[in-house]
């Protein structure tokens, strides 16, 4: 198929547009750098330079290329983390969630594409009340953290504009990402010591290798039907035992243990109510109606094994 990867430069889609191209699919990927059309062409896609809030120039893209299935994964993550001001951190990728989602679906019914496959999340926009583990079936969060309003509101936006679109529309709600790319910032955190658990560490997180992010959605490119997936590991898990087994994982310290008051001062609502009250997600209708597993089952051996690109984390995922 003809297959349109918007934001193929990032760090999902660099490990996604291989996977494409390896099963046969002719990519087309976008990236907002002319800088990294080399790196792109060198994973075998035709590369092109387009700024995915630039409405005329996405549907040229598009038209261009005249794919089967777009695929989105425009993000724009700049500057240093701030959970504290987190919607602040968000705002380029809610412009991303929202313009331009609005702009690839136009694209897509303007060029006759018979899918869109857009990025979503899963973690702190799960309630914080119930059952440890939520579906899709599941409400969100229906008050979020005041710094993440916004960002809870684009993630809403995605997940009612894409499924109702006329064409076959498919999100997936990735987990908390780690791999190569996507971990070495809490990694260097946790070396530092500076990713404390807070109060129990009852919050329940839920991870997805990089590498297994982008083998499902080559499943919902290849044969999902219209829908929302959750797109994580088999193993949801409290802070307080995926938190020291990473530190273990990479040769640090225990984290320290920060009571809720003084970690509410220090780093916000944000960090408290996900270190506390967080809820995990289950994967089970993505492994049922995508026909998708992911290769690296649980955290605790992606964490001792799947950190880095290397052939030893390729011998022990098998």
């Amino acid at each position: 198929m003809r297959v349109f990867v918007a934001g193929g430069a990032g760090a999902l889609g660099r490990r996604l547009v291989p996977q494409l191209v390896a099963r046969g699919h002719e990519v087309t990927a976008t990236t907002r750098s002319a800088g990294k059309t080399g790196e792109l062409q060198e994973l075998g896609a035709r590369a092109v330079v387009v700024d995915g809030l630039d409405g005329i120039a996405v549907g040229r893209a598009v038209a261009e290329a005249g794919p089967e299935v777009i695929v989105h994964q425009m993000t724009a993550l700049g500057g240093s983390q701030d959970l504290r001001h987190f919607d602040r951190w968000f705002a380029g990728t809610n412009e991303l969630r929202t313009d331009g989602t609005r702009h690839l679906l136009a694209a897509a019914q303007a060029s006759g594409a018979e899918k869109v496959v857009a990025q979503s999340y899963t973690g702190w926009t799960n309630a914080r009340t119930g059952g440890p583990v939520k579906t899709e079936e599941h409400p969100p969060d229906p008050e979020p953290a005041k710094p993440q309003r916004q960002s809870m509101a684009a993630i809403r936006f995605v997940e009612r504009a894409v499924p109702a679109a006329p064409l076959t529309g498919i999100v997936l709600r990735y987990g908390n990402f780690y791999g190569p790319g996507a971990s070495e910032s809490m990694v260097e955190m946790i070396r530092a010591r500076r990713m404390p658990i807070v109060g129990s560490g009852a919050g329940v997180w839920s991870f997805i290798h990089l590498d297994d992010a982008a083998t499902a959605t080559v499943a919902a490119v290849e044969r999902g039907e219209a829908g929302v997936y959750n797109i994580v590991d088999d193993d949801p898990a409290p802070v307080s035992q995926w938190l020291p087994h990473l530190a273990d994982s990479v040769g640090a310290k225990p984290p320290m243990r920060l009571p809720v008051w003084l970690a509410r001062l220090a780093a916000g609502e944000v960090v408290v109510r996900w270190m506390t009250e967080g809820r995990g997600s289950s994967n089970e209708k993505a492994k049922r109606e995508l026909d998708w597993r992911p290769a690296w089952t649980s955290w605790r051996d992606g964490f001792r094994h799947g950190l880095v690109d290397d052939g030893a984390a390729r011998d022990a995922r098998g």
